[in-house]
């Protein structure tokens, strides 16, 4: 089977700070043929990257905890998340680049080595947001306190763990974001590696 698309209409119906878009299309089915029209929302937010910083030698791993608007509107007593540092890639910068600088504005952390992890869509039944995800080593002495950029209304609390209270976390719910879960049971997966 040839799988295509043909997009038939694109209507913006919001441009901000995030973009919404209205899709008409059809796609070739795996019986053969064409669907229907298909009429679809989503929600464009472009490609991001997150990191796990982690210090193999003291066994710490960043965690962050800031207000989420998602959370909010459904669960108001968990509206402040534990994630791991992330940011949107803007026009012209390299993913590296934008790990680099996140650490340093979301953490007061400077990275010494940095791998890449993977590369996943966050949900793409609705967003076109994929994430780029990377671990970087840090030295995890003195990193804590708040950090963020003002005029990105950011207020970050950072702190750090080990591995297994970090996995501890995701293990009992208390890390409900989907990048901190991946990126924690890739450490977990890792962490004889890492810590070698």
């Amino acid at each position: 089977m040839k799988k295509d698309i043909k997009l038939l209409n694109k209507e913006v119906m919001h441009d901000g700070f995030f973009n919404l878009n209205r899709y008409q299309l059809q796609h070739t089915l795996f019986a053969g043929g064409w669907s229907d029209v298909v009429s679809r929302e989503l929600f464009e937010r472009g490609d991001a990257v997150a990191v796990l910083l982690y210090d193999p030698n003291a066994d710490k791993v960043v965690i962050i905890e800031q207000f989420r608007i998602g959370a909010a509107v459904s669960q108001p007593d968990r509206a402040w998340m534990l994630e791991i540092v992330a940011g949107i890639i803007e026009t012209g910068e390299t993913p590296e680049a934008v790990v680099h600088r996140e650490a340093q504005e979301e953490a007061g952390c400077v990275i010494q080595t940095l791998e890449f992890i993977s590369r996943f869509y966050v949900s793409p039944g609705g967003t076109s947001e994929r994430i780029a995800l990377y671990y970087g080593q840090i030295d995890a002495h003195n990193i804590g306190g708040v950090h963020g950029l003002v005029a990105e209304h950011e207020d970050i609390f950072v702190s750090t763990v080990s591995a297994d209270e970090a996995y501890q976390m995701v293990q009992d719910g208390r890390i409900e974001s989907a990048i901190p879960i991946i990126a924690i049971q890739w450490l977990m997966l890792n962490k004889t590696r890492l810590t070698a």
